[in-house]
């Protein structure tokens, strides 16, 4: 069973109006990671790019510190999927990358 992704506000309202449905997700279109400003980001990258958006949600999922991950995004195709919605296209069965420990 598909689950529905959960997406709020204006920029979810932009999101449902572009992204397409999880089961024809592009994971092949290049990936922008954006996180948010806090304290513990402060040293950290606030912005990284993947050559694949299959990557980008592999790093989000299974790299990127539990912490930092609130208020992050990930922009493929002029979408924005946030962490929620990453999960949900880690867990997709269209996911094309072996599956490693999840951290967030």
């Amino acid at each position: 069973m598909a689950r529905e992704m959960k997406m709020h506000g204006a920029i979810g309202k932009r999101t449902r109006e572009r992204s397409p449905d999880p089961a024809g997700f592009d994971y092949t279109a290049a990936a922008e990671l954006f996180l948010a400003r806090t304290k513990s980001t402060a040293r950290r990258p606030k912005y990284k790019r993947f050559d694949t958006a299959a990557e980008g949600v592999r790093f989000v999922v299974e790299d990127l510190p539990a912490a930092v991950s609130p208020g992050a995004y990930l922009l493929v195709d002029e979408a924005r999927f946030g962490v929620e919605e990453i999960r949900h296209l880690y867990e997709s069965a269209g996911y094309p990358l072996p599956r490693g420990i999840e951290k967030c």
